[in-house]
């Protein structure tokens, strides 16, 4: 192995660095760190500069901090009659009801945020922190305290207005548009976290249409800007000091992992908030799934966007708009749908009657057809009713769908398709079973669901039951009592 003296290393050392400085002097590394010292300009969408537009987060925050709110709810929580026995092993709990009585009622607290919206003292914030309160005191970043009550909720969005009582002339702060926001973009967050009071944090949009299984509604502005619990109901602003999301999710392993309701979505629902009380929102009557890379392919489609008909509920607006299980839904009103979330959703926002324009994908040809919306509530109410009169006699029944009375050729009549039998009722032990369709109920026809009912109605306890029923090609009687 050679060695090499001190003085050879050193005066080795020596050329190499006189070596490396020639070089870059030819290569002008200068202008390189030149360049690097210099950040890049970033513009907005007006094409000005970001730094020069907007305001420091400091302007940002005394802004918009009088109009923030501070909530907290009250609601008593009465005891009920078994209350001591449920969870109890030692099965005690009769003996301390009947000795002891009922324990006192319990008051039960919640906290959170909200912001000023109308100069009345009108608040949008969080359905959860304000449900059924019966309790509602607002604090103000001035220290002022008011009580407030409910004006109007909506359990699906998770959206509630309250408002202050007694009136006043109170600070508010402007709604932007959320749909404007870009993923990177810069967000503040101020709410009342952990009940210390007024905070603010600072973040970036870190995602937008997030669907975290809250509601059937989701579309979710996911940010890093930290949101804690008290923070539900509090706004989310943009470097305008716009509102363009209301706090309202964390995922409590997560960090840096904070939802907010899109402020365009809850500005759809506000007025009916405030004229009516709750949200009456589209219905289209369709059961849908989402397009797998497999069925994708099926279709000859180079993407998975789109929204699959799965099936198609008896007497709604999809049907009588011509929709058909397996058609492909492509465009809502000339908006592509990226998925099938997009579909429920911009159907949900549609005003009731409106029609829309659905174009889709139907044995390979596209087809453009127009549906009236429907009411989501009536739909439901429709549905409750249904499962009331169906339980009566031990069955779940719908109305027979067009396609399926052409295929059991039941032409000119429909009637009603059993959906479900309970197990070990009279209806399960004479053999009826899902998939029959009862044609007649003692000679009553029965050609949908209020045809149903009114037969049903008019039998006493305990009195005979004749179905007159289809099960493929063939039809049968079958009999029991009520």
């Amino acid at each position: 192995m050679k060695t090499y003296s001190r003085s050879t290393l050193a005066i080795t050392a020596l050329v190499s660095v006189a070596a490396a400085l020639f070089f870059a002097c030819k290569l002008d590394w200068s202008r390189k760190t030149q360049a690097l010292d210099s950040p890049p300009s970033y513009s907005s969408n007006t094409g000005k500069n970001v730094a020069a537009s907007l305001p420091p987060l400091t302007e940002i925050v005394k802004h918009v901090k009088p109009a923030v709110v501070n909530i907290s709810s009250r609601k008593v929580i009465q005891p009920s009659p078994g209350m001591y026995r449920r969870g109890d092993p030692f099965g005690g709990g009769d003996f301390f009801e009947r000795y002891f009585g009922l324990p006192q009622a319990q008051p039960q607290m919640s906290l959170g945020s909200g912001f000023i919206i109308n100069r009345d003292g009108t608040i949008l914030t969080n359905n959860h922190v304000v449900q059924n309160a019966d309790e509602i005191d607002v604090k103000l970043s001035d220290g002022r305290k008011f009580e407030a009550k409910v004006i109007g909720t909506d359990p699906k969005s998770d959206i509630a207005v309250i408002r202050i009582q007694g009136g006043g002339d109170f600070p508010t702060v402007p709604l932007g548009d959320s749909d404007k926001l870009d993923v990177g973009e810069w967000v503040v967050a101020v709410g009342n976290p952990f009940g210390l009071g007024q905070t603010v944090t600072a973040g970036i949009v870190s995602a937008k249409g997030r669907v975290i299984g809250a509601g059937p509604y989701d579309d979710f502005i996911q940010t890093d800007a930290s949101i804690n619990p008290g923070n539900s109901g509090g706004p989310l602003f943009n470097l305008n000091g716009e509102v363009v999301g209301i706090n309202t999710a964390i995922i409590a392993s997560g960090q840096g992992i904070g939802f907010a309701i899109p402020i365009s979505m809850a500005k759809s629902e506000v007025n009916q908030l405030l004229q009516k009380g709750k949200v009456s929102r589209g219905y289209l009557g369709v059961g849908i799934q989402d397009i797998t890379s497999d069925l994708a392919k099926s279709f000859g489609l180079s993407s998975e966007k789109g929204a699959l008909i799965a099936s198609i509920y008896p007497g709604g607006p999809a049907e009588k708009g011509g929709l058909q299980a397996g058609d492909l839904v492509l465009t809502f009103n000339g908006k592509e749908l990226a998925n099938s979330h997009d579909l429920p959703l911009l159907v949900s926002q549609s005003p009731v009657g409106d029609t829309i324009i659905l174009e889709v994908l139907r044995k390979g040809g596209k087809k453009t057809l127009q549906v009236q919306v429907g009411e989501l509530e009536k739909a439901e109410q429709e549905l409750v009713r249904a499962e009331k009169v169906s339980g009566e006699l031990g069955i779940a029944v719908q109305e027979l769908l067009a396609q399926h009375a052409e295929e059991l050729g039941l032409k000119g009549r429909k009637g009603v398709m059993v959906v479900k039998v309970i197990p070990g009722s009279q209806a399960d032990w004479v053999g009826i079973r899902p998939g029959d369709v009862i044609l007649e109920v003692n000679s009553n026809r029965v050609d949908n669901l209020g045809d149903y009912s009114a037969a049903i109605q008019k039998l006493r306890s305990g009195e005979v039951v004749r179905m007159f029923v289809k099960r493929g090609p063939l039809t049968s009687y079958f009999a029991f009592r009520k």
